[in-house]
């Protein structure tokens, strides 16, 4: 499994893009690949679907954007070529924030996501988004999902170490973290 491939983008098509890395170039699809520059150096983050007949990348520019469709694609009846295009046409804040708040109009929007599915969607993700790491730098995100997993493994409650990692200093090294959050919690 891949986490993210670093290359040169070589060419755009319509829903992907060809990404070169040491002289192997990979097909990755992506939601919108206007959002890449031809023969610029990007880091796009990668899901690798491996099928019967079919082995397929798909890529995001941002990890929220992957973490996302992780989850999209793990609700019932809707695969990867259906959260592709939910990702390209819907910011993830507006994203989060339609299952969040139950709006089933805003989801039907989306391409093939009729009334059932968009149900589906609010009854399988309603509350399991919130640590999608939207807005923060990739470092800052590794490092506060490191943390929420340590603190998970503790046996803390999803709500109690959100309350908690707001408070903790995100400049010191994990391990410093770690006690802070654990002090908050105690209390």
């Amino acid at each position: 499994m891949y986490d993210y491939i670093i290359g040169t983008v070589t060419e755009l098509k319509n829903n992907s893009v060809v990404l070169e890395n040491n002289g192997i170039g990979y097909l990755i699809n992506v939601p919108n690949p206007y959002v890449f520059d031809e023969e610029k150096e990007y880091k796009i983050y990668v899901y690798q679907q491996v099928k019967e007949d079919e082995n397929s990348l798909f890529g995001f520019k941002t990890k929220a954007e992957k973490e996302l469709f992780l989850k999209l694609i793990n609700v019932k009846g809707l695969g990867c070529k259906m959260a592709l295009p939910i990702i390209a046409t819907g910011s993830i804040e507006g994203i989060m924030d339609a299952i969040e708040r139950e709006n089933i109009l805003y989801l039907k929007k989306f391409p093939k996501i009729g009334e059932k599915l968009a149900r589906q969607i609010v009854l399988d993700l309603k509350g399991k988004l919130e640590f999608i790491g939207v807005g923060i730098s990739d470092d800052e995100d590794e490092k506060e999902n490191e943390l929420r997993d340590v603190l998970l493994g503790l046996g803390y409650k999803d709500k109690e170490i959100k309350n908690a990692i707001k408070n903790v200093d995100k400049e010191s090294s994990i391990e410093s973290q770690v006690k802070e959050a654990l002090k908050l919690l105690l209390k």
